[in-house]
């Protein structure tokens, strides 16, 4: 079951959420760190199809980062957050 994988990865520091989270203490990340593993999770899944789900936390991952420090690149990543979902998931209500 891809849930509770996804699930397991968390937990062990292995999914999407290492990006936001101190797998060590639970606290999130903030500051630059959080800027660095943004910018080193989008580049981490950016050789990914389009279309995968991983590319697109990725992008999720790098728009939230940025969105207090550096607000209007965090806009611009969003915009391109937001169209990719339009393209590929429209159909699944995730907007």
């Amino acid at each position: 079951d891809v849930a509770v994988k996804e699930y397991e990865e968390q937990r062990t520091g292995e999914g999407c959420e290492k990006w936001n989270t101190c797998f060590d203490c639970g606290q999130g990340f903030h500051g630059v760190v959080k800027i660095a593993l943004g910018w080193a999770a989008w580049k981490t899944y950016l050789g990914r199809p389009e279309a995968d789900d991983r590319r697109l936390d990725g992008l999720t991952t790098l728009g939230n980062s940025l969105r207090d420090s550096r607000p209007e690149e965090a806009l611009l990543v969003l915009e391109a957050n937001l169209a990719l979902t339009r393209r590929y998931w429209s159909n699944e209500n995730l907007i």
